[in-house]
């Protein structure tokens, strides 16, 4: 029984969508702080998901899933799943962030953005796994 949980958990897909996803939670971060000066916190999480997002959806396709069907009718069934997906956490990532700072009165956004944003990789991952990049039965996904 470990060896199977060790085996789903701890492969290249698990291992490099973890690594992209740091990668992808750091141009969230990034760009949230650079803009939350100018912005406002609420502005920065909406534009920094945006960035976050486009980086994704390349890295999750062609280096996570290793998705390589290019014709455009498979893209833009991917390209709508990924996206609605992730509207879909984004928007929870925003109204979590105005519940947090604004409802509960919580003055380091920043710590907000952190916790959401675990919650929001976790989101993401079964998302993408089990809708978007999906294996179908012929082993293509």
């Amino acid at each position: 029984m470990t060896e199977w949980i060790k085996e789903k958990l701890v492969n290249r897909e698990t291992v490099s969508y973890l690594i992209f996803g740091v990668l992808t939670t750091l141009v969230d971060w990034v760009s949230y702080g650079i803009m939350r000066e100018p912005f406002g916190y609420r502005t920065a999480t909406i534009l920094s998901q945006v960035f976050a997002i486009l980086f994704a959806y390349v890295t999750n396709k062609i280096f996570v899933f290793e998705s390589f069907d290019f014709r455009p009718r498979h893209l833009v069934r991917e390209m709508a799943s990924f996206f609605g997906c992730r509207l879909f956490t984004a928007v929870f990532t925003y109204v979590a962030m105005v519940v947090l700072v604004d409802g509960l009165g919580i003055t380091q956004d920043m710590l907000c953005k952190i916790a959401v944003s675990g919650i929001s990789l976790v989101m993401n991952y079964v998302f993408s796994k089990l809708i978007i990049f999906r294996k179908r039965l012929t082993g293509k996904r």
